[in-house]
């Protein structure tokens, strides 16, 4: 067998004097031609990439520790040192402060065990919708029911979700397949609550709209504007079962304020510019009335935002509503005050 280099030629696997050369064997065999294997290349594992941890003790943690330490401490000898006042002016005034402090004991427990459930509460339609996630991806036919029957749990106690809750336990047995079951489950509870939550954000949107147009001073927009936004955040979390406490209401706050993020952010966009001066609105608004409608379409951005947020289900069976429609309501609702024709109905 030579070893210079020869010419590429077409031979089938099959021939008779076709021979496949053993794994480590010779490869002499005449003029016949030499099927040598080759040996696949081993694939490495790639090493994933860790950030450094921190050597040394947490500085942070330890100072904010000793700093709670002291206030605590500080508190404590401030109470107890009002406590002993109290008993040396007279009996009566130091059972006083005993009362009243026992008191604020029970009412902090009290916030404490409230915070804690509402907390719970949005961490739960949370973990629901993103099982939902997965089970619309996977269409899990096991895990599916049990999903769908907590979703379902989440609003027992509601009246006005009676007759839905009703209709999706005769129908639940019917459905086979995971995706439709959760489907099912969207368009049964959420439809009606969907409807109330896209009246919610038009009307906050639109109250922005009003107040922000006839208000004189720009502090009083700013203040009414938080208000209502915040207003409205609460309302939607409490429409869909995750009404949430003060602390809970901070953690709700940041998860929208990520989702917007996330999703593209407070920013309105070339396309509504070019479609309020397509429409003409620049001619016919005056710039406080254009203000207006410019942070009522910011509402109605933060309000779909946060029914992104607390909705249990994610948007599947059910189409999102649509910014684009709220922006065209305000609009014309804008043009009317202003003298122009009514909006359709």
């Amino acid at each position: 067998m030579s070893d210079a280099p020869r010419r590429p030629r077409a031979f089938r696997v099959d021939a008779p004097d076709v021979v496949v050369a053993p794994e480590g064997g010779s490869t002499r065999f005449g003029t016949r031609t030499v099927i040598v294997p080759g040996v696949e290349p081993t694939v490495e594992t790639p090493i994933e990439a860790a950030l450094p941890r921190r050597a040394g003790l947490p500085w942070r943690k330890v100072f904010f520790a000793g700093l709670g330490g002291l206030v605590s401490l500080a508190l404590g000898l401030a109470i107890d040192r009002l406590l002993t006042d109290l008993w040396a002016r007279a009996e009566w005034l130091g059972w006083v402060g005993v009362a009243c402090l026992a008191l604020a004991l029970v009412a902090l427990l009290a916030l404490a065990i409230r915070e804690a459930v509402g907390l719970r509460r949005l961490a739960r339609v949370e973990r629901l919708r993103e099982a939902a996630d997965r089970t619309l991806s996977s269409d899990d036919r096991v895990a599916a029911p049990a999903l769908v029957a907590e979703v379902d749990a989440l609003y027992v106690d509601r009246p006005d979700l009676a007759r839905a809750r009703a209709r999706l336990a005769a129908h639940r047995a019917e459905v086979v397949d995971g995706r439709d079951l959760v489907r099912l489950a969207e368009t049964e509870l959420m439809s009606g609550l969907d409807g109330v939550a896209r009246s919610l954000i038009l009307e906050a949107a639109k109250r922005v709209s009003v107040v922000t147009a006839i208000s004189p001073r720009a502090l009083v927009d700013i203040a009414y504007v938080a208000f209502e936004n915040l207003r409205l955040m609460r309302r939607l979390a409490d429409l869909y079962g995750g009404r949430p406490g003060s602390l809970g209401f901070l953690r709700l706050i940041g998860r929208v304020f990520v989702h917007l993020g996330v999703t593209g952010g407070m920013a309105l966009g070339d396309t509504l510019v070019q479609q309020l001066v397509g429409q003409g609105l620049a001619a016919r608004l005056s710039a406080k009335l254009g203000e207006g409608v410019v942070n009522g379409l910011l509402t109605a951005r933060l309000g779909l935002a946060a029914l992104d947020v607390v909705r249990p289900l994610p948007w599947s069976a059910l189409a999102r509503p649509a910014f684009a429609d709220m922006m065209s309501e305000l609009t014309r609702s804008a043009a009317f005050g202003r003298g122009g024709e009514p909006p359709a109905p």
